[in-house]
């Protein structure tokens, strides 16, 4: 997995160089060779958070220490080092066990994107309040707020580390933290700076101008990336789309499906927005069900996954069944239903 990752990060780079390249060959086809470029870059961006997501469920650490600064550089300008994307992706797990319960084990990193979606309760009768905040969800993606943006870093750095007794300092937060941020943040600016020099003297502009070249590649993997954090954070935990896959979509609505499937790299990918819930109960015995469906194939996890679901995910204890409950259940028999 870590040399997928690595893949993904000389591609990204060749493609970036392949731009650079064209604008200078073919300077008056601006939108063509942008198109050409951007698209395919936005969808490898993709590509990337999902890659993340299972190596940091399967295989947390890299084979060489080098690679734990390819795993997200082109997302935002600055960002969380790999160690830290790791403790705050398991911080989301601790605290955020059903899907539509957030923070329920204490604070998550991602409740301001869930009280976006969520604030007014059920999407039926309230969906004219959710004109007010959902068109946001979008905007701050693309701004960085998300696992592998800035502004999310930022979040994450005035949370983390914990404070020391008392009130004081954490003991490591000079030795530890803050050269683990500096390092990692180093060979991001780094990255950009050349891709900053890549829009100046090869495409015949003055230094000052390389913010063009660089506003272009920041912008389609800003898409990317936001696209992804969007079906990973938002859909998966949203009442309207497990509401909507309680209604057994699979058997309904098959082009959605093959469509969605295809937008995120195939369906054993999709099987991690179908199954969420499934990855949140187990994350670390089931890990990703993307990673799964890799090597074992889709339909098979998506069948033990629906299993799963079947068979419960809780135990009973007395207390009222939670929405998350209610729609698994429902979901489970409709699934059964339609085999």
């Amino acid at each position: 997995m870590w040399n997928v990752l690595t893949a993904i990060f000389v591609t990204q780079v060749l493609m970036v160089c392949a731009y650079c390249a064209a604008l200078a060959t073919f300077p008056e086809h601006w939108w063509t060779c942008t198109l050409c470029f951007g698209i395919p870059f936005s969808y490898i961006a993709i590509q990337n958070i999902y890659i993340d997501h299972d190596v940091m469920h399967g295989a947390t650490f890299p084979v060489y220490e080098w690679q734990k600064f390819l795993t997200h550089p082109f997302a935002d300008f600055f960002s969380l080092p790999w160690e830290e994307f790791v403790l705050e992706h398991n911080r989301h797990h601790a605290s955020t066990v059903d899907l539509l319960i957030q923070g329920e084990f204490g604070w998550d990193p991602e409740e301001f994107h869930y009280a976006l979606q969520q604030w007014a309760g059920p999407m039926g009768p309230n969906w004219y309040k959710y004109l007010l905040t959902v068109p946001w969800i979008p905007i701050i993606h693309f701004f960085g707020l998300n696992d592998t943006g800035s502004l999310f870093a930022l979040e994450w750095w005035m949370h983390f580390p914990d404070e020391g007794t008392g009130g004081k300092c954490n003991k490591e937060f000079w030795s530890k933290w803050v050269p683990r941020r500096v390092k990692h943040n180093a060979f991001v600016l780094s990255l950009w700076a050349c891709v900053w020099l890549l829009g100046t003297w090869p495409l015949g502009r003055p230094l000052s101008e390389g913010w063009r070249f660089m506003f272009a590649v920041s912008f389609f993997a800003r898409i990317g990336y936001s696209a992804a954090w969007m079906f990973i954070t938002n859909f998966t935990h949203s009442l309207p789309w497990n509401e909507f896959l309680a209604n057994d979509p699979g058997r309904t609505w098959p082009v959605l499906h093959n469509m969605m499937a295809l937008i995120l790299g195939g369906k054993h990918r999709w099987n991690e927005m179908l199954f969420h819930d499934v990855h949140h109960a187990f994350p670390n015995a089931v890990g990703t069900l993307s990673q799964r469906g890799r090597f074992h194939g889709w339909e098979k996890v998506h069948d033990a996954a629906a299993e799963v679901l079947h068979r419960g995910l809780w135990k009973a204890n007395g207390d009222e069944e939670t929405q998350m409950q209610k729609t698994q259940k429902k979901r489970s028999m409709m699934m059964k239903q339609g085999k």
